[in-house]
């Protein structure tokens, strides 16, 4: 059974969705507030639909907070349509814009696309980030079709960052990963690696998957 959080200060239109994913065998976890809704992540909700605009936080700053923290897709549920408001909303990490008035039915069938391509993803040996795939089995990337030339650190840098999307790494981390606690040497190689993946990325135009956290270190994003 999947799990939904319902996240909506308007408490009709969570009654109204808690009672239509209950019927079509769902467990509905429910919110009417930013902080509710961070505080049932616990919880570990298949998918999120989540309004944009409630009281204490709009839907957009909540996501950027969470996504680090969850991969489950998230869904915005809004009155709005402005072409900003979306790219701000996938900005920040969500997935689909359900917009008010809504067809339930039809809002029934995103969410179950969603989770089924969220299955296929987990059953799937491979990941795809934009152009990118990521072989797990034959530790190999490929951009549009076409093997990337790595070196076996590099591959080995791309397959933990990517397993890990949204989490920040230190070098120190990474470099005890991949290298070893018992490797001679220091964490500075890693940043030449990761200089060296970024180039090759680069030609096809993918190379803003690394992401340098100043102070902190690096994390694969989406």
């Amino acid at each position: 059974m999947y799990k939904i959080l319902v996240a909506d200060d308007e408490k009709d239109i969570v009654s109204l969705l808690k009672d239509y994913f209950e019927i079509n065998d769902y467990q509905v976890i429910t919110a009417y507030s930013g902080n509710e809704v961070i505080e049932k992540l616990s919880r570990k909700p298949d998918i999120i639909l989540l309004d944009v605009s409630m009281p204490d936080g709009d839907g957009l700053s909540v996501c950027e907070k969470i996504r680090d923290y969850v991969s489950c897709p998230i869904l915005f549920l809004t009155a709005r349509i402005e072409d900003s408001d979306k790219i701000k909303g996938f900005a920040v990490g969500g997935d689909d814009y359900i917009i008010k008035p809504f067809s339930i039915e039809e809002l029934g069938a995103r969410v179950s696309a969603h989770l089924r391509r969220e299955q296929r993803y987990s059953n799937s040996n491979t990941r795809f980030f934009g152009k990118l795939a990521v072989d797990y089995t034959a530790k190999s990337v490929c951009a549009d079709g076409v093997q990337i030339d790595l070196a076996k650190k590099e591959y080995q840098i791309i397959e933990f960052l990517s397993l890990n999307t949204g989490h920040t790494f230190d070098k120190e981390r990474i470099y005890e990963k991949i290298w070893g606690y018992d490797a001679d040497g220091n964490s500075s190689v890693v940043a030449e690696h990761i200089r060296r993946i970024r180039t090759k990325l680069s030609e096809y135009g993918e190379d803003c998957h690394i992401k340098t956290v100043w102070g902190m270190g690096y994390k694969w994003i989406k």
